[in-house]
């Protein structure tokens, strides 16, 4: 396997493995769940309007990684969870590394997606490649 093979298919596994990690193992509970519980916890972090964040949180985790997984808007998507994982992240602040670690992990993966983009195998790329 020459080098940009390995890099494309090395991308490939990430994106997707995390995109549908954070779409159904957190977005998807979090929108199929109690909503208002997950809102008196935005509200505990003092955002104004906390249902209304709630639901954004949970839509970007699942719309977000899901998009990321497939490739399709993969800058746009990623920029909404990083967002939502920036605020993960800064509310275990003050917690142990072992809490605050998925929010590290999925924050770095989908800030490198926002960078990279979705990569050759993506359906960004194919799209790109479609005469109009």
């Amino acid at each position: 396997m020459n080098g940009s093979r390995g890099l494309t298919l090395g991308w490939t596994l990430v994106r997707v493995v995390f995109g549908l990690s954070l779409a159904f193992a957190h977005g998807l509970p979090k929108v199929m769940g109690d909503m208002h519980r997950f809102a008196q916890g935005v509200e505990a972090l003092g955002f104004p309007y906390p249902l209304y964040f709630a639901w954004a949180a949970a839509l970007s985790e699942l719309v977000g990684g899901v998009l990321v997984a497939l490739g399709l808007f993969t800058r746009l998507g990623a920029f909404f969870v990083a967002c939502t994982m920036g605020v993960a992240l800064y509310q275990h602040r003050m917690d142990a590394f072992g809490r605050m670690e998925l929010a590290v992990l999925y924050l770095a993966v989908f800030l490198a997606a926002v960078f990279i983009g979705g990569g050759p195998l993506s359906v960004d790329a194919k799209m790109r490649r479609r005469p109009f």
